[in-house]
């Protein structure tokens, strides 16, 4: 019952920060309080609805989210795979931790045109989205492996299990929720990858329109696209967190 009641306030919460954030924007942009170069919210909603740009806005729609799609789902998997191994081989552990920092460490903006060079440029934006996913991946892996006891882990040795064995029935699932966590949050970085991949010579895409709004001062355009990128960012993260929350009740 508290729980429900938890659950209800923070969704009410929630609903009004949304609600307020929207209805300072209107305000803002019917009083040209920023300029005129931030529109109110009717009109962006009234741009993307109007179905002379219907067929502009799905083709970018969909070549983003693909692009975001990929990237996460490829960042996911081998930032698993990097954590995995560095548990299952610990002294690899120290040299990964270094190479993934140094990495990680380098912005993603000065990555792009390197991608651009190496690769079909197409395929930039799922590179960049993919490395930013990945990281965030490895930390959350890393540290949920931590989770399981010493006890337990002395429990299964003495038990005779092997270490792939171990790993698989004890550390695995104790680095659930912590992983869950971490794909949580990688959703708003796989999109932020895929619009700077996409800044940088894509062929289409949300971050292309944005470039093009920009560069030709198109307002309803630039805001419009903006509004499509966080609104999936944002949908996808309350759906995550959904998940998230079903993870933690089963195994934290």
């Amino acid at each position: 019952m508290i729980l429900r009641s938890e659950t209800t306030h923070r969704l009410v919460l929630g609903v009004l920060g949304v609600g307020l954030f929207l209805a300072i924007w209107q305000v803002i942009g019917s009083y040209r309080l920023a300029g005129m170069t931030w529109p109110p919210l009717t009109d962006v909603l009234m741009f993307i609805a109007d179905p002379a740009r219907q067929t502009l806005f799905v083709r970018a729609m969909l070549a983003s989210f693909a692009s975001v799609a990929i990237g996460y789902f490829v960042g996911i998997l081998s930032g698993v795979a990097a954590a995995m191994l560095g548990q299952v081989l610990p002294m690899m552990r120290p040299g990964l931790d270094r190479l993934i920092a140094f990495i990680h460490a380098v912005p993603l903006v000065a990555l792009a045109p390197v991608f651009m060079v190496l690769a079909n440029r197409d395929l930039t934006p799922p590179a960049i989205s993919a490395l930013g996913v990945f990281y965030m991946i490895y930390v959350a892996t890393t540290s949920g492996l931590k989770a399981a006891s010493h006890t337990h882990r002395d429990l299964f040795t003495a038990l005779g299990s092997s270490p792939v064995k171990r790993f698989r029935r004890l550390e695995l699932p104790a680095a659930l929720p912590a992983l869950v966590s971490g794909m949580k949050l990688a959703i708003p970085v796989a999109f932020i990858g895929t619009i700077v991949g996409e800044w940088f010579g894509a062929s289409r895409g949300l971050g292309l329109l944005m470039v093009s709004a920009m560069q030709n001062f198109q307002i309803p355009l630039l805001w419009s696209a903006v509004l499509i990128v966080t609104t999936a960012s944002l949908v996808l993260f309350g759906l995550m967190s959904l998940v998230e929350r079903l993870v933690y009740g089963r195994f934290q």
